[in-house]
C-alpha cells in the first residue's frame, strides 16, 4: 500500500467522522428555539433549551476542529497526488 491510499483512507475516516458529526448538530439543532416565551410552568422548558444550547456549542467546537483537519488532509492528499503524477510525467 503506498503512502498517498493511507493518506487517503486516513482522510476518509476524517470527512467521514465530519459529516456524521455535521448530520448531529443538524438534528441536535433541530429542537433549538430562537425565542422562547414562556410563562411561569413552563420553566423547564427553559432549562432543557439551555441544555440543548450548551451541546451545541460543545459539538460546534469539536466540529470546526475535526473540519479544519480535513481540509488539511484534503490539501494534503492532493499534493501528494500532484507530486506523483508530475514525478509519472518527468
Amino acid at each position: 500500500m503506498s503512502a498517498l491510499e493511507m493518506v487517503a483512507i486516513a482522510w476518509a475516516a476524517v470527512a467521514g467522522i465530519y459529516l456524521v458529526l455535521f448530520l448531529y448538530h443538524s438534528v441536535v439543532g433541530m429542537k433549538e428555539e430562537d425565542h422562547l416565551y414562556l410563562s411561569v410552568g413552563e420553566a423547564r422548558l427553559e432549562a432543557e433549551q439551555k441544555e440543548v444550547m450548551k451541546r451545541l456549542n460543545k459539538l460546534e467546537s469539536v466540529q470546526h476542529k475535526v473540519g479544519w483537519v480535513a481540509l488539511a488532509m484534503s490539501i494534503l492528499t492532493a499534493g501528494m497526488w500532484g507530486y506523483d503524477v508530475l514525478g509519472q510525467l518527468f
